[in-house]
């Protein structure tokens, strides 16, 4: 069977209008590399979230379908804000690239192309809840920075095509365009450079001395991680903080001055209360060591932190303002207008909230809330860890919602309690006799762990050693040591509770109140 084939003329012909049009897709590159990256630039130095790409990848976030969220976080882990960056990168630059290619026709078909990216990006920094006409200036800047590139690239362009053959290597030649395309090219990391350069400086930590606590804790106990420990591989009994999970919708980290920082407490209260930064710390602060759990974990996931929190009581803070008797909600704010509803009668049950400053012996990191944050015991951080905040009303569920209500997840989301295997890993081949395992649990809204059993190939269940014990709203380590015969086995693990419940070996998915189920992984011996 004959197979058809182009004309050999048609090749080189074919060949030579693609080369023809590279240059002109990397004119859009170029001119929209300068102007994101004089827009970063710009960004860094007012707002980083009006940054183009920050603002449309904020935007995605927000439009995305749950499951779309969940399957994202499954996936890449705590690398899905970095995917997503690039993913709205890579689609401005695929367009840039068509400017470009337009541009070889009309300018103005370009600049079209251009101004509409420039747009899409406007309009999702105007949609930000705290946004104003100001925030607008990087986008301004990028679009008349990006369209100024592509017409001095085409410009350029056009005037090395009509420089006579001796004149080539002059200053209208392929010289000249070879010196406007260096000097858009430096423009873009020039930008870029002093956008990071900005940023890292914006992002460092302020000198905060934090006032000694009411009554300060002791000394967490050694946990059976500790050098010589029976479980050295689980996890840290308590999480270093540049190690505790980051879970939010900002692909940016507000920087917030604690000088310029409020809260105010309003709504349903005898009388609205702005309280300062100094104002807070003035307040008696009490020491509490939490476990927080996000609601996108996983059964066995790593979503899960315990830290030394340091705050004072949200229930102190909330008593300056006095409580109506119609509030069944505390509807938080943070900086950039993100909203978070808790539960009123959970949040001052006597479970000591915080309005928190410190983690684990220093005032909080930007990226974990600082100036201030809640940490609620017992509830998922997307209904009781408002990080940056800035607002505490109160008012009721029928009034107002919040983020994460409207789009489906439970207005009451108690943390499910659950143990996790951190040792063996899964699928892992291990060598016959005394394999330790072992890992974290919680159940910090069911009384405490009061318990771990590990079960091997469906057989009984196995009490394990429980570490030490530093209260029914932290973690508690646990380890087995199991004598581990040849062949694949399946390990799984369960968590008793302080009120004498056993954890649910029913799977739930996290949507809408937190993930359910046995955590079971299996490996080979031999």
């Amino acid at each position: 069977m004959d197979t058809a084939t182009a004309p050999r003329s048609a090749r080189p012909r074919t060949a030579t209008r693609l080369a023809a049009a590279l240059p002109w897709a990397g004119y859009g590159l170029l001119a929209a590399a300068a102007g994101l990256g004089l827009a970063h630039a710009l960004a860094a130095v007012t707002d980083p979230a009006t940054s183009p790409v920050l603002a449309v990848g904020s935007a995605v976030i927000d439009l995305t379908p749950t499951p779309a969220k969940e399957w994202a976080i499954r996936t890449f882990g705590s690398a899905d804000k970095a995917v997503l960056v690039g993913s709205v990168l890579a689609g401005v630059l695929a367009l840039a690239a068509i400017s470009g290619l337009l541009a070889r026709r009309r300018l103005r078909y370009g600049a079209a192309v251009l101004l509409l990216l420039v747009a899409v990006a406007a309009l999702a920094v105007l949609s930000r809840p705290a946004a104003g006409p100001t925030d607008l200036g990087p986008c301004l800047l990028a679009a008349a920075s990006s369209v100024a590139a592509l017409a001095w690239l085409r410009h350029a362009h056009l005037a090395a095509r009509a420089a006579t053959p001796g004149a080539r290597d002059g200053r209208g030649g392929r010289r000249g365009l070879l010196l406007v395309a260096g000097a858009v090219a430096a423009t873009a990391a020039t930008g870029g450079l002093l956008g990071r350069l900005v940023s890292g400086l914006r992002l460092r930590p302020e000198e905060i001395a934090l006032p000694t606590p009411a009554t300060p804790l002791p000394p967490l106990p050694a946990g059976l991680d500790a050098p010589g420990g029976p479980a050295r591989a689980i996890t840290p009994w308590r999480t270093p903080t540049g190690d505790f999970y980051r879970v939010d919708t900002r692909l940016d980290v507000p920087v917030v001055d604690s000088r310029d920082w409020t809260l105010t407490i309003d709504g349903d209260v005898d009388r609205e209360v702005t309280l300062t930064f100094d104002d807070l710390l003035a307040m008696e602060l009490i020491e509490r060591d939490i476990t927080l759990t996000c609601v996108s974990n996983s059964v066995g996931g790593p979503y899960a932190g315990g830290a030394r929190w340091l705050g004072a009581r949200l229930t102190d803070v909330l008593d300056l303002a006095g409580v109506g008797r119609g509030a069944d909600q505390i509807l938080s704010t943070d900086v950039g207008g993100m909203t978070i509803s808790t539960p009123l009668a959970l949040a001052t049950d006597g479970r000591d909230s915080l309005l928190a400053v410190g983690m684990n012996g220093a005032a909080l990191p930007r990226e974990h809330g600082f100036p201030a944050r809640l940490v609620v015991p017992g509830l998922y951080g997307f209904i009781g860890a408002t990080k940056w905040v800035t607002r505490l009303t109160l008012t009721g569920y029928a009034e107002r919602s919040a983020y994460w209500t409207d789009r489906g997840w439970a207005t009451d989301a108690p943390i499910k309690p659950s143990a996790r295997i951190d040792t063996p890993r899964p699928l892992a081949t291990l060598a016959p006799g005394e394999v330790v395992v072992g890992g974290i649990a919680w159940a910090q809204d069911d009384g405490g762990v009061s318990g771990v059993q590990v079960r091997v190939d469906g057989g009984p269940w196995r009490d394990a050693t429980l570490g030490p014990d530093a209260g029914e709203r932290y973690w508690r380590q646990w380890y087995l040591r199991w004598d581990a015969p040849e062949g694949s086995h399946r390990i799984a693990a369960r968590a008793l509770t302080g009120d004498g419940g056993t954890q649910t070996p029913v799977r739930a998915e996290p949507f809408p109140a937190g993930a359910s189920g046995l955590h079971e992984l299996i490996v080979t011996v031999g």
